[in-house]
């Protein structure tokens, strides 16, 4: 599979997964890769600045998860940021 794959495959995860998440890690951004959750972040800004520590851009999802579907109707695709 290619990144975009990949990164449809974590977004309908997300998606399947988004009320135990919420229940789990509360109102949050979430580092997502292979179906699992990287990390837990305050902002979008802190989520991709941390995970691209340790992990390629491209290579997961970054969704925000506030326990109702505003948290997913606004996927961000591109991991480019401005003044990053």
């Amino acid at each position: 599979m290619n990144e975009r794959q990949l990164q449809e495959t974590d977004y309908k995860w997300f998606l399947e997964n988004y009320k135990k998440l919420f229940e789990e890690y509360g109102d949050s951004y979430l580092a997502i890769k292979d179906q699992k959750v990287l990390g837990v972040y305050a902002s979008y800004a802190e989520a991709l600045h941390e995970t691209e520590k340790t992990e390629t851009i491209g290579s997961f999802i970054v969704q925000y998860c506030n326990g109702d579907e505003t948290g997913y109707t606004n996927y961000i695709a591109s991991t480019f940021v401005l003044g990053a």
